[in-house]
Protein backbone atom coordinates (compact mmCIF):
# COMPACT_ATOMS: atom_id res chain seq x y z
CA UNK A 1 0.00 0.00 0.00
CA UNK A 2 0.95 2.79 -0.90
CA UNK A 3 1.41 6.13 1.88
CA UNK A 4 -0.52 8.67 0.05
CA UNK A 5 -3.79 5.79 0.67
CA UNK A 6 -2.16 5.28 4.10
CA UNK A 7 -2.36 9.02 4.90
CA UNK A 8 -6.12 9.46 3.37
CA UNK A 9 -7.45 12.15 1.05
CA UNK A 10 -6.11 15.47 1.85
CA UNK A 11 -9.60 17.64 1.99
CA UNK A 12 -9.29 21.56 3.56
CA UNK A 13 -11.44 21.91 6.70
CA UNK A 14 -12.40 25.10 5.83
CA UNK A 15 -13.92 24.53 2.44
CA UNK A 16 -16.12 21.76 4.06
CA UNK A 17 -17.40 24.55 6.27
CA UNK A 18 -18.28 26.71 3.21
CA UNK A 19 -19.81 24.34 1.86
CA UNK A 20 -21.95 22.40 5.30
CA UNK A 21 -25.50 22.54 5.23
CA UNK A 22 -26.29 24.12 1.73
CA UNK A 23 -27.69 23.51 -1.70
CA UNK A 24 -25.20 24.04 -5.17
CA UNK A 25 -28.42 25.17 -6.83
CA UNK A 26 -28.62 28.43 -3.60
CA UNK A 27 -25.07 29.41 -3.51
CA UNK A 28 -22.71 31.41 -5.81
CA UNK A 29 -19.22 30.58 -6.53
CA UNK A 30 -17.11 29.68 -3.52
CA UNK A 31 -13.89 31.57 -3.92
CA UNK A 32 -10.70 29.54 -2.73
CA UNK A 33 -6.95 29.48 -2.70
CA UNK A 34 -6.61 25.88 -1.75
CA UNK A 35 -5.70 24.36 -5.16
CA UNK A 36 -4.38 21.29 -2.84
CA UNK A 37 -7.27 20.62 -1.68
CA UNK A 38 -9.01 17.07 -2.97
CA UNK A 39 -12.28 17.20 -4.26
CA UNK A 40 -14.46 15.12 -1.86
CA UNK A 41 -18.42 13.76 -2.97
CA UNK A 42 -19.53 16.34 -1.02
CA UNK A 43 -18.63 19.12 -3.28
CA UNK A 44 -20.35 17.55 -6.29
CA UNK A 45 -22.20 20.48 -7.87
CA UNK A 46 -20.79 23.45 -6.04
CA UNK A 47 -18.78 26.04 -8.23
CA UNK A 48 -15.62 27.17 -7.20
CA UNK A 49 -13.24 29.95 -7.55
CA UNK A 50 -9.76 28.36 -7.92
CA UNK A 51 -7.29 31.20 -8.01
CA UNK A 52 -4.59 30.84 -10.33
CA UNK A 53 -2.44 33.37 -9.34
CA UNK A 54 -3.77 35.75 -11.60
CA UNK A 55 -7.94 35.45 -11.00
CA UNK A 56 -10.46 33.09 -9.58
CA UNK A 57 -11.42 30.58 -12.53
CA UNK A 58 -15.25 28.90 -12.50
CA UNK A 59 -14.50 25.42 -11.69
CA UNK A 60 -18.05 23.23 -11.76
CA UNK A 61 -17.32 20.21 -9.70
CA UNK A 62 -18.84 17.02 -11.05
CA UNK A 63 -18.85 13.11 -10.22
CA UNK A 64 -15.95 12.78 -12.58
CA UNK A 65 -13.33 15.05 -10.66
CA UNK A 66 -13.84 13.14 -7.41
CA UNK A 67 -10.12 12.34 -6.10
CA UNK A 68 -8.51 14.98 -8.21
CA UNK A 69 -7.07 18.05 -6.67
CA UNK A 70 -8.70 21.38 -7.55
CA UNK A 71 -5.70 22.71 -8.74
CA UNK A 72 -6.21 20.33 -11.64
CA UNK A 73 -9.19 22.15 -12.94
CA UNK A 74 -7.32 25.60 -12.77
CA UNK A 75 -4.75 26.71 -15.20
CA UNK A 76 -1.60 28.79 -13.81
CA UNK A 77 0.03 29.07 -17.25
CA UNK A 78 -1.62 30.17 -20.69
CA UNK A 79 -0.36 28.02 -23.83
CA UNK A 80 0.48 29.90 -26.93
CA UNK A 81 1.52 27.44 -29.44
CA UNK A 82 4.14 25.95 -30.83
CA UNK A 83 5.95 27.12 -34.20
CA UNK A 84 6.38 30.43 -35.72
CA UNK A 85 6.54 31.00 -39.47
CA UNK A 86 6.20 27.72 -40.78
CA UNK A 87 3.23 27.06 -38.29
CA UNK A 88 1.57 30.18 -39.60
CA UNK A 89 1.94 29.45 -43.18
CA UNK A 90 -0.07 25.82 -42.43
CA UNK A 91 -2.56 28.14 -40.73
CA UNK A 92 -3.16 30.26 -43.08
CA UNK A 93 -3.75 27.12 -45.80
CA UNK A 94 -5.94 26.04 -44.05
CA UNK A 95 -8.05 28.93 -43.64
CA UNK A 96 -7.91 29.42 -46.91
CA UNK A 97 -9.17 26.15 -48.13
CA UNK A 98 -12.22 26.38 -45.22
CA UNK A 99 -12.84 29.63 -47.02
CA UNK A 100 -13.48 27.85 -50.12
CA UNK A 101 -14.98 25.26 -49.05
CA UNK A 102 -17.52 27.76 -47.30
CA UNK A 103 -17.62 29.76 -50.46
CA UNK A 104 -18.25 26.98 -52.88
CA UNK A 105 -21.14 25.54 -50.56
CA UNK A 106 -22.72 29.42 -50.39
CA UNK A 107 -22.77 29.33 -54.20
CA UNK A 108 -24.10 25.88 -54.67
CA UNK A 109 -27.09 27.24 -52.02
CA UNK A 110 -27.47 30.33 -54.21
CA UNK A 111 -27.72 28.56 -57.65
CA UNK A 112 -31.17 27.94 -58.84
CA UNK A 113 -31.82 24.73 -59.87
CA UNK A 114 -32.72 23.86 -63.34
CA UNK A 115 -36.46 23.51 -64.00
CA UNK A 116 -37.66 20.44 -65.96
Amino acid sequence: MSRSLYKGPYVEERLLKKIAGKKPTETGVIKTWYRRSQISPEMVGFIFGVYNGRQHVEVLVSEEMVGHRLGEFSPTKKFIRHGGKMQKELELKAKESEMAAAKSAKEAVAAPAPKK
